[in-house]
């Protein structure tokens, strides 16, 4: 008879997960109010819709332990990245540091395991 392997998803995954989540929505929902200032040109308005979308799908996904949503996660802060070096140097800055952080608790041994039970 085979045992299901449990997995205790560590809690800076629920976390970050949740975080992105809620990033995803509320990010697009503001960009989207502020399309009333200005009219979005179509690519802007497919990116904005892309990138909302990728968060919440890499949140979700990493709750469910799935193991592409967190390579999912690291491209979608890098990404953002991207993003501000185009602008910024102050954006620039932070959003490394992000990626760094963020970087290091994906891939954890605690979240090396947890997503690697699947």
């Amino acid at each position: 008879m085979a045992t299901v392997q449990s997995r205790t998803r560590p809690i800076t995954i629920t976390i970050l997960s949740w975080l992105y989540i809620a990033l995803g929505v509320l990010s697009t929902a503001a960009h989207y109010a502020n399309f009333g200032s200005h009219k979005p040109m179509v690519n802007e308005f497919v990116w904005i819709t892309a990138l909302g979308a990728a968060a919440v799908l890499a949140g979700v996904f990493m709750l469910r332990g799935h193991n592409w949503a967190r390579w999912l996660a690291l491209a979608w802060v890098a990404a953002h990245v991207v993003i501000s070096a185009l602008h910024l140097m102050h954006g620039l800055l932070i959003h490394s540091v992000l990626f760094v952080l963020i970087a290091f608790l994906l891939f954890s041994r605690d979240a090396r395991e947890y997503f690697s039970a699947g």
